[in-house]
């Protein structure tokens, strides 16, 4: 055989091979299926004297908020209100960089069980989202006061996610809605993400737990915000991520449909 032909062949060869390699399983868009998706969300309110509590959104990170409507320091560097619209509806405000990112209208029923959050977070884009969570009481306390649980949810806006491949061997995951980017190399190492509403510290790691699967750990400076486990499907239709947050028994379980 010919040193040219062997060449030749060479690069048909590799030609192939490049045409028939996989694609990367998480690249594409994904839109969040609530109807296959588990929202479950936990949050904790305690008196803390007069018209003054302590709440608890997420894991274990609590803020103590006066109730008189005013802008208060609330947690990475946001503020928070709550107006006490009548004794049983709660209005919360919280701002980020001086410009409201999320309010929550919470309406008490009679017999003080459960609480309905009118949920709208206000996107970098302009957009909002609208989410409708009912809660259940899962400790005793007065009015607001108590621990309480979701037991259903209705999404009322579009969330779409975006990956691309990023570097030789990364993601780039994309909120275009949010302006959010953030890149990742699966070599358990902290990379910082970009967006105007992103608190300082924030930034993410991953490693991969094979060819379809990953785990990410979203850190605010040292303290764990979340661990995620992402997932796609055999067939490539289908995104899943199930969060753990610290604090928490249940995990939120979200589900995208490739688009």
């Amino acid at each position: 055989m010919s040193l040219h032909l062997l060449r030749s062949l060479l690069v048909v060869s590799l030609l192939a091979a490049t045409a028939f390699a996989a694609p990367n399983p998480f690249a594409g868009t994904w839109k969040l299926n609530p109807a296959k998706s588990v929202l479950t969300d936990q949050m904790k309110v305690d008196a803390a004297g007069p018209n003054r509590y302590t709440l608890n959104f997420s894991g274990t990170d609590t803020e103590t908020i006066v109730a008189d409507g005013t802008d208060q320091p609330g947690l990475y560097g946001s503020t928070f209100a709550i107006t006490v619209v009548s004794p049983r509806e709660w209005k919360g405000v919280r701002k980020s960089g001086g410009h409201i990112t999320i309010t929550g209208i919470w309406d008490l029923s009679e017999d003080g069980n459960t609480l309905t959050d009118h949920f709208t977070g206000y996107r970098a884009d302009g957009s909002t989202s609208n989410l409708l969570y009912i809660y259940k009481r899962i400790t005793p306390g007065p009015g607001f006061v108590g621990t309480w649980e979701s037991t259903s949810e209705q999404v009322n806006s579009v969330y779409e996610l975006q990956i691309q491949p990023y570097g030789s061997d990364g993601l780039s995951l994309v909120n275009a809605a949010q302006k959010m980017t953030q890149n990742l190399n699966f070599d358990d190492k902290d990379y910082a993400a970009q967006g105007p509403d992103l608190p300082d510290g924030y930034a993410c790691s991953a490693h991969r737990l094979s060819g379809r699967a990953f785990a990410m750990t979203r850190k605010i400076n040292t303290k764990i915000l979340d661990t995620q486990q992402v997932e796609v499907s055999p067939d490539g239709k289908t995104l899943t991520m199930t969060i753990h947050i610290p604090g928490r028994s249940k995990p939120d379980i979200q589900v995208f449909d490739r688009q």
